[in-house]
Protein backbone atom coordinates (compact mmCIF):
# COMPACT_ATOMS: atom_id res chain seq x y z
CA UNK A 1 0.00 0.00 0.00
CA UNK A 2 1.25 3.46 -1.10
CA UNK A 3 1.83 6.02 1.41
CA UNK A 4 -0.10 9.46 0.70
CA UNK A 5 1.64 12.69 1.75
CA UNK A 6 0.77 15.35 4.34
CA UNK A 7 0.77 17.37 1.78
CA UNK A 8 -1.27 15.58 -0.44
CA UNK A 9 -3.89 14.77 2.09
CA UNK A 10 -3.91 18.53 3.05
CA UNK A 11 -4.17 20.06 0.05
CA UNK A 12 -7.49 17.76 -0.60
CA UNK A 13 -8.60 19.00 1.96
CA UNK A 14 -8.36 22.47 1.17
CA UNK A 15 -10.10 21.55 -2.05
CA UNK A 16 -13.36 19.97 -0.12
CA UNK A 17 -13.85 23.32 1.79
CA UNK A 18 -12.83 25.52 -1.53
CA UNK A 19 -15.89 23.24 -2.68
CA UNK A 20 -18.48 23.99 0.12
CA UNK A 21 -17.07 27.80 -0.49
CA UNK A 22 -18.14 28.14 -3.88
CA UNK A 23 -21.37 26.22 -2.99
CA UNK A 24 -22.36 29.10 -0.91
CA UNK A 25 -20.78 31.84 -2.53
CA UNK A 26 -22.81 30.49 -5.94
CA UNK A 27 -25.75 30.39 -4.74
CA UNK A 28 -27.90 33.08 -6.52
CA UNK A 29 -31.21 32.17 -5.37
CA UNK A 30 -31.51 34.67 -2.83
CA UNK A 31 -35.32 33.85 -2.18
CA UNK A 32 -34.55 29.97 -1.97
CA UNK A 33 -32.06 30.31 0.98
CA UNK A 34 -34.59 32.80 3.33
CA UNK A 35 -37.64 30.48 2.55
CA UNK A 36 -36.74 26.89 1.81
CA UNK A 37 -34.97 24.40 3.99
CA UNK A 38 -33.24 22.47 0.85
CA UNK A 39 -30.01 24.86 0.53
CA UNK A 40 -29.42 24.49 4.23
CA UNK A 41 -29.90 20.93 4.44
CA UNK A 42 -27.64 20.85 1.42
CA UNK A 43 -24.89 23.08 3.07
CA UNK A 44 -25.67 21.47 6.64
CA UNK A 45 -25.01 17.81 4.52
CA UNK A 46 -21.76 19.13 3.27
CA UNK A 47 -20.31 21.12 6.55
CA UNK A 48 -20.92 17.60 8.49
CA UNK A 49 -19.33 15.60 6.05
CA UNK A 50 -16.08 18.35 6.22
CA UNK A 51 -16.17 18.36 9.47
CA UNK A 52 -15.40 14.09 9.25
CA UNK A 53 -12.93 14.35 7.22
CA UNK A 54 -10.97 16.79 9.16
CA UNK A 55 -11.36 15.18 12.41
CA UNK A 56 -10.29 11.47 10.41
CA UNK A 57 -7.66 14.16 9.18
CA UNK A 58 -6.39 15.07 12.77
CA UNK A 59 -6.62 11.73 14.48
CA UNK A 60 -4.04 10.60 11.72
CA UNK A 61 -1.95 13.96 12.51
CA UNK A 62 -1.52 15.46 9.25
CA UNK A 63 -2.94 18.51 10.49
CA UNK A 64 -3.15 20.00 13.85
CA UNK A 65 -7.03 19.68 15.78
CA UNK A 66 -6.39 23.56 15.86
CA UNK A 67 -5.86 24.09 11.94
CA UNK A 68 -8.67 21.71 11.58
CA UNK A 69 -10.53 23.96 13.55
CA UNK A 70 -9.44 26.98 11.90
CA UNK A 71 -11.00 25.41 8.32
CA UNK A 72 -14.44 24.81 9.60
CA UNK A 73 -14.85 28.44 11.43
CA UNK A 74 -13.88 29.96 8.08
CA UNK A 75 -16.72 27.79 6.20
CA UNK A 76 -18.86 28.63 9.45
CA UNK A 77 -18.23 32.36 8.39
CA UNK A 78 -18.66 32.15 4.64
CA UNK A 79 -21.90 30.45 5.72
CA UNK A 80 -23.34 33.26 8.29
CA UNK A 81 -21.80 36.10 6.25
CA UNK A 82 -24.56 34.79 3.57
CA UNK A 83 -27.48 34.88 5.70
CA UNK A 84 -26.48 37.89 7.09
CA UNK A 85 -26.26 39.25 3.20
CA UNK A 86 -29.72 37.95 2.55
CA UNK A 87 -31.48 39.09 5.77
CA UNK A 88 -30.35 42.86 4.51
CA UNK A 89 -31.59 42.26 1.35
CA UNK A 90 -34.63 41.09 1.99
CA UNK A 91 -35.24 43.96 5.57
CA UNK A 92 -33.82 46.43 2.46
CA UNK A 93 -36.27 45.31 -0.35
CA UNK A 94 -39.42 44.91 1.54
CA UNK A 95 -42.03 47.36 1.21
CA UNK A 96 -44.84 48.67 3.67
CA UNK A 97 -48.22 48.04 2.18
CA UNK A 98 -51.77 49.47 3.20
CA UNK A 99 -54.94 47.89 3.48
CA UNK A 100 -55.68 47.39 0.06
CA UNK A 101 -51.76 46.38 -0.67
CA UNK A 102 -50.98 49.39 -1.78
CA UNK A 103 -47.05 50.74 -1.43
CA UNK A 104 -47.14 53.63 1.70
CA UNK A 105 -45.89 56.77 0.45
CA UNK A 106 -42.90 57.54 2.39
CA UNK A 107 -42.69 60.75 3.84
Amino acid sequence: MDTISTQLALELLMEDADRIKMLIRNQKNRLCISQCKAFEEVVDTQMYGFSRQVTYAARLGIITKEHGNQLLSDLEKELNNLYNEVYEETQDSRVDLGKEGEPLAKN
